[in-house]
């Protein structure tokens, strides 16, 4: 069985929390335990939170989600890309699988909410990936 940590980020929760859920039953549905979960403030800080889990003995890879939306900057690019670039280095760093379950950047609100199957997709991927590699 596949025993996963769930990195789920609080902004913009109305999208989050919904994937997180998504999350939780995809790995149910596939036999795999969320052994733990943490919260953290947005999809930037999920990195530390993501490296925490996948240095622990009792979790074979990471699932992080989170929402990006644009604004009227390009700060959400900026989060995206920095956020995808260290999620990648925690894997490679820690021989983990941590998978990318972040809508955006560049969506609206309501563009995020219609990809709450990332969650899902995030989670399958981690235990498709798990049992790949062992």
């Amino acid at each position: 069985m596949v025993s996963l940590g769930l990195v789920v980020a609080r902004f913009n929760g109305s999208v989050t929390e919904p994937m997180a859920e998504a999350a939780r039953e995809a790995a149910a549905e596939r036999d795999a335990v969320v052994v733990d979960e943490v919260s953290v403030p947005g999809a930037y800080d999920s990195p530390l939170a993501a490296d925490r889990l996948a240095r622990r003995e009792d979790v074979d890879a990471v699932a992080v989600v989170g929402a990006i939306v644009t604004g009227d900057t390009d700060h959400d690019r900026v989060i995206a890309n920095a956020t995808a670039e260290k999620l990648t280095e925690v894997s490679l760093d820690r021989d983990t699988p941590v998978t990318f379950g972040v809508s955006g950047p560049g969506m609206s609100g309501a563009e995020a909410r219609e990809r709450i199957d990332k969650g899902a997709e995030a989670a399958r991927a981690a235990i498709d990936l798990t049992e790949e590699l062992d």
